[in-house]
């Protein structure tokens, strides 16, 4: 085992220090000394380097306790934006986002039908336009992308939509622009994005299932993301559920992603449309082939029954999987996120009930499953807790 250098220990000190700061909102000197057992003039010493980086500043006077009132200290929210992108669907998003993950200007590009190298050149454009767009030093760059990711080494082994094979994509940004990069699969950072900034806070373990072009689940386990031996883990998307079932992209049929992802859904809903004139699937829309997500969750709210019908046999897919993830790993918080979390109840009751079949009873009653409050921006808002989490050890 290597020992640890001087180096090593201010780095670490350093980051416990703005991470207690940052967790805690406003605290006074003494009291992170309290928390994080390092001596006052070790904190005193780090404060001042933090302040002088302007990263945290002065806020107010905390309350006397016999002696000169502390002074409070609080991160600079917005000393540092963190550069995000989403590659995950039919137009690349990217974002500027401050330390407290609020959005600050955001940007889109439509992939259409790009892939390989012109796929990355948008990529190019999209850093470009944030980097030009910044108001304030950029912290580092987040990528959340479609495929199995070596986070490590920010190598997309294989992504199959974007037709990239072994591509050193943070490599290629880190040469480019020469700022820091960070790469994981779009699921596992749409897990980091609700333990950082969502409902998974006070979390130590946690699944969140991204629904929508594609199926898949990021893992956390101990407030760290599991990401597999192979960097496939939570590939749930294809995973076989229905024998016979639809050809999938992966080459295979019947994967879980046939029979629940965004086109999956929508091809079910527009047929049942058609076949049954009477449903709200037809009222709320003027054919059945305008009929779009928001109209299929407008009919549920109606409580119609062809649109729960459509619904019913995928989410039952979909708890067959999760029940297993919730026997093995014993996760108690399951979040639903993606395009297809807006199906709210109608696709979290079969969900839930699927689970409660297949699992112990006690560990179903305490299993939760609910809707990611985060919207469309989590893959964005996971990708800036990624550069968070690396480049100042806040997670």
């Amino acid at each position: 085992m290597k020992k640890a250098t001087h180096q090593d220990t201010k780095k670490h000190n350093t980051r416990l220090v703005l991470k207690t700061i940052y967790d805690e909102g406003q605290i006074s000197r003494v009291n992170i000394a309290e928390q994080t057992f390092l001596t006052r003039p070790t904190v005193s010493d780090i404060v001042s380097e933090l302040a002088d980086a302007r990263l945290i500043e002065e806020v107010g006077i905390g309350p006397s306790v016999g002696g000169k009132p502390p002074i409070l200290l609080s991160v600079a929210e917005n000393a540092r934006c963190l550069l995000g992108m989403d590659l995950a669907n039919s137009e690349f998003r990217g974002a500027l986002i401050n330390l407290r993950g609020k959005i600050l200007y955001q940007t889109s590009l439509p992939v259409l039908d790009r892939d390989g190298e012109a796929a990355l050149g948008l990529v190019y454009q999209l850093a470009e336009a944030l980097i030009a767009a910044a108001e304030s030093p950029v912290l580092g760059i987040g990528i959340g992308t479609p495929g199995l990711v070596d986070a490590a080494s920010g190598v997309v082994h294989n992504s199959v939509n974007l037709d990239w094979r072994d591509l050193p994509l943070k490599a290629r940004l880190e040469e480019r622009f020469g700022l820091p990069c960070h790469v994981t699969n779009d699921s596992q950072v749409a897990a980091l994005a609700e333990m950082t900034f969502g409902a998974g806070r006070g979390f130590e373990n946690l699944a969140v299932v991204k629904l929508g072009r594609g199926v898949g689940a990021g893992i956390v386990i101990g407030r760290q993301l599991y990401h597999g031996d192979g960097f496939g883990a939570g590939e749930i998307g294809h995973v076989v559920v229905k024998k016979d079932g639809d050809l999938c992209n992966c080459g295979r049929r019947g994967c879980l992603e046939t029979v629940i992802s965004t086109r999956a859904i929508l091809k079910h809903a527009r047929l049942a449309a058609e076949s049954d004139p009477a449903s709200a699937l037809n009222r709320l829309d003027g054919t059945p082939d305008e009929v779009a997500l928001a109209t299929i969750a407008g009919a549920l709210a109606a409580g119609d029954i062809a649109a729960q019908a459509t619904l019913y046999d995928p989410a039952r897919y979909l708890g067959r999987v999760l029940a297993t993830m919730v026997a093995a790993l014993n996760i108690h918080h399951v979040v639903l996120a993606g395009s297809l979390a807006q199906l709210g109840d109608g696709l979290i009751g079969p969900v839930r009930a699927e689970i409660g079949q297949r699992v112990l009873p006690a560990v179903a009653a305490d299993t939760s499953v609910e809707v990611s409050e985060l919207g469309d921006d989590i893959v964005l808002l996971g990708s800036a807790a990624l550069v968070l989490s690396a480049e100042l050890g806040i997670a």
